[in-house]
């Protein structure tokens, strides 16, 4: 189930706003390649943090 409009995964209720949204992009993408959406979530969150973390050390 795609996620929108401040609808996410429960799992993503306390990330900060910036990495929810982010999270959300990437799971939903997964998911319309195919993807489980257990996968799709984790995946999304991971992927997520490696990627604001790595935004956040350029800005640095």
């Amino acid at each position: 189930m795609p996620w929108y409009n401040g609808d996410y995964p429960p799992s993503y209720k306390n990330q900060p706003k910036e990495l929810r949204e982010k999270a959300v992009e990437i799971a939903n993408a997964l998911l319309l390649d195919g993807a489980e959406e257990g996968i799709a979530i984790a995946t999304g969150l991971k992927q997520a943090r490696e990627l604001l973390k790595n935004h956040h050390e350029k800005k640095h």
